[in-house]
């Protein structure tokens, strides 16, 4: 097997244990354990609250004491068992803390993921602009695989998805030893007090440049968290309107909203040309006009006569997710030295799925319950019109801040 499959083969499971329970949650939460929805908001807060320290540290120890594909692998092995005894929570407090625990290991392996992808590539001198995002998709192949095996196994309402996901996370904790060695390259750094506590990539602030990208990054992770957080939701919202209730869309919401992450497979591929052509400032500007286009279409879209519009959100989110997070991965490891890659894509993971996550599933959730919720009842069309508006914000304040000038490389 070439090294290109193997890391296909990681990418894949990486991302099938998220999508055999992120989507479909909800399902389980509300359908059999009938918890409520305040409850549940607290579940998508460990997302951010893991990623707010979780991926750092990972990045750290990969840098300077343990080889990034055995943190990776044990890693996966401790959230096997987590996710085993899921199905074996009786109360929501509980719930919290052990899903809690779950994302504190698996958060820090997207991060380690990207890592031993990159080392692994370099190391085989090759191009990692050209050839990871080919393998990176399968990642998102493997997300939308689980999403299907869950929905069409009846799998969405039972606790079978989480045994699926502790399969997924048991394999991969043990196939990630068979990897190629990733060693920590920053050990042999200088005795400083920085470089000994393994915060190095946090340097990456003092250059003005890196300091907005990582701003930008952090605040198109909170615009993530609100897809991840209120898309599903929305959707199943329509079975209480009459003349919607029986459409596609309403009856399988996952399927529907898998489109987006189809998508992502796509736009990964275009990753290339488009970074080479435009570079990472125009390419995050298109991201967030795309955001924009999400948001809106949603909120003018329907599972009827409208069904097109929500189809249209789902496919412009490809580029709307990997214009920035993937992109964005690329553009720090460009700019990292090689003791601090692993922190490095850590501190990415920070801002992003940390406090993005975080910030995003808080304040957005009090702004709802606040400005659009009368009884159960949400105002879907102005709830998606605020946050397309906070995109749109995004958008112009970006090009004025972000100074980076791109060199085109000409084809020879």
């Amino acid at each position: 097997m070439n090294i290109k499959t193997r890391l296909t083969l990681m990418n894949f499971f990486q991302f099938f244990i998220w999508g055999s329970w992120l989507l479909t949650i909800g399902a389980y939460w509300f359908q059999t354990k009938h918890w409520s929805g305040t409850e549940f908001g607290a579940i998508f807060s460990t997302m951010g609250i893991a990623s707010l320290f979780m991926p750092a540290i990972a990045g750290i120890i990969a840098d300077r004491w343990l080889n990034a594909e055995k943190l990776y692998g044990i890693f996966h092995l401790c959230a096997a068992v987590i996710l085993f005894m899921v199905p074996r929570v009786n109360d929501p407090s509980t719930m919290f803390w052990i899903m809690l625990v779950n994302m504190i290991f698996y958060m820090p392996t997207i991060a380690l993921s990207i890592t031993v992808g990159y080392s692994t590539l370099k190391s085989k001198g090759l191009d990692i602009v050209t050839e990871y995002p080919p393998i990176r998709v399968w990642g998102t192949i493997g997300f939308v695989v689980a999403l299907w095996v869950i929905s069409l196994l009846h799998l969405e309402v039972t606790a079978g998805q989480f045994y699926v996901a502790s399969g997924a996370s048991l394999f991969l904790g043990i196939y990630a030893f068979t990897l190629p060695k990733c060693p920590p390259l920053g050990k042999t750094q200088n005795d400083s007090w920085v470089s000994a506590m393994g915060l190095d990539a946090f340097k990456l602030f003092k250059n003005v440049r890196m300091a907005v990208f990582f701003i930008f990054a952090m605040l198109l992770g909170a615009a993530l968290q609100l897809t991840n957080a209120y898309g599903d939701t929305f959707l199943h919202d329509f079975a209480n309107i009459t003349q919607f209730k029986d459409t596609i869309a309403v009856k399988y919401p996952a399927i529907i909203m898998s489109i987006s992450q189809i998508s992502e497979t796509l736009f990964i591929l275009t990753i290339p040309f488009f970074l080479r052509r435009f570079g990472i400032k125009r390419v995050m500007l298109f991201s967030m006009f795309a955001w924009v286009l999400r948001f809106g279409l949603f909120a003018f879209g329907n599972p009827a006569e409208g069904l097109w519009m929500i189809v249209a959100s789902c496919i412009i989110y490809g580029m709307a997710f990997d214009f920035f997070n993937i992109s964005g991965s690329l553009y720090v490891e460009s700019q990292s030295e090689p003791g601090i890659r692993a922190s490095a894509q850590g501190l990415f993971m920070v801002m992003t799925n940390g406090f993005g996550a975080f910030l995003g599933s808080r304040i957005s959730g009090i702004l709802i319950d606040k400005y659009f919720t009368v009884g159960e009842t949400k105002d879907w069309h102005n709830i998606w019109l605020v946050f397309a508006g906070y995109a749109l914000v995004l958008a112009i304040v970006f090009p004025i801040l972000f100074k980076h000038k791109h060199e085109r490389i000409k084809s020879t």
